[in-house]
């Protein structure tokens, strides 16, 4: 079963910058309605980005102007950019996706396993 994986997470100061990926553990159809979420320690799983149903970027309040999702649809990955970072950004970050495996099966829930960012102060 393809699983999403992310990397890129780590430990950068405040004001530094980190770049995840989001990538399909092996060959897929298509990806679609892709997310990124993050959890912090004692909190709630929160949308950080995301693509809408028409193509556009939705962002939360705390990571605009600072956070860029993309995505390059040829290798099916997708990338969060994280731009002067702050030690409340740290948490684990989930991508998560509609994931079809092949052509003819239908979209499957899917979420990667989570990558560590830590910013200190």
């Amino acid at each position: 079963q393809v699983q999403l994986v992310e990397s890129g997470g780590g430990l950068v100061q405040a004001g530094g910058s980190l770049r995840l990926s989001c990538a399909p553990s092996g060959s897929i159809f298509s990806i679609n309605a892709v997310g990124w979420y993050r959890q912090a320690p004692g909190k709630q799983r929160e949308l950080v980005a995301a693509f809408t149903s028409g193509g556009s970027t939705n962002y939360a309040d705390s990571v605009k102007g600072r956070f860029t999702i993309s995505r390059d649809n040829a290798k099916n990955t997708v990338y969060l950019q994280m731009n002067s970072l702050k030690p409340e950004d740290t948490a684990v970050y989930y991508c998560r996706a509609d994931v079809k495996a092949t052509r003819f099966s239908p979209a499957r829930d899917s979420w990667g396993q989570g990558t560590q960012v830590t910013v200190s102060s």
